[in-house]
């Protein structure tokens, strides 16, 4: 443990890099000298943080991810193995683009799953669910099951991470069959009744 943390040996963190405590940071993973990272977090092999990444507090990142600048994570965010970020829309290799980074932002509680990719400047609501091999190309409204190439909402996701038995649209209430927490259509927005 240095500074309340665990760094393996064959990582990198740039000095000035924030880093929370109890976060765990594995083999071959890089921080750069702008990136915050809350507490509790794990950032497995082979992980990429770049300048101006903010992590929040018990930050899930699977191996082989890279969050480039201007990549926002809050708390609890679950981000899966090889899963992807972009922070240019029009990417050329020969045009300097540096000035043009694109903010992106995974809210509270939300999982994006392995293989996923999400196109810069898009923001991923809190609790949602990103499938597996998804390609998310615009914003995904909280508790919102998303999945396809490109991503399609199909459902909505209880907060304990199972999909709840509810149209998309419509009035009607619902239970998270596993924690009895109750959900509520309004439209097309979900919302947990307090």
């Amino acid at each position: 443990m240095a500074n309340d943390y665990f760094c393996h040996d064959t990582a990198i963190v740039d000095k000035g890099a924030q880093i929370g405590k109890s976060t765990r940071i594995w083999h071959w993973v890089h921080i750069s000298s702008s990136a915050k990272i809350g507490n509790s977090c794990s950032l497995g092999q082979n992980v990429f943080v770049g300048d101006n990444v903010v992590v929040g507090n018990n930050v899930k990142i699977q191996n082989n991810v890279s969050l480039y600048d201007g990549v926002h994570l809050e708390d609890d965010v679950f981000c899966g193995p090889s899963m992807v970020f972009t922070n240019v829309y029009n990417p050329r290799s020969f045009i300097e683009r540096k000035t043009q980074y694109k903010q992106t932002y995974v809210r509270q509680g939300a999982t994006l799953g392995a293989n996923c990719t999400i196109v810069c400047g898009t923001e991923i609501g809190h609790n949602a669910f990103i499938g597996a091999g998804t390609l998310v190309n615009k914003d995904v409204p909280p508790y919102a099951l998303v999945v396809g190439v490109p991503g399609k909402q199909i459902g909505w996701m209880s907060e304990f991470g199972e999909q709840l038995d509810i149209p998309l649209q419509g009035q009607q209430e619902t239970t998270c069959p596993n924690t009895g927490t109750r959900y509520r259509l309004s439209g097309s927005n979900l919302y947990k009744v307090t």
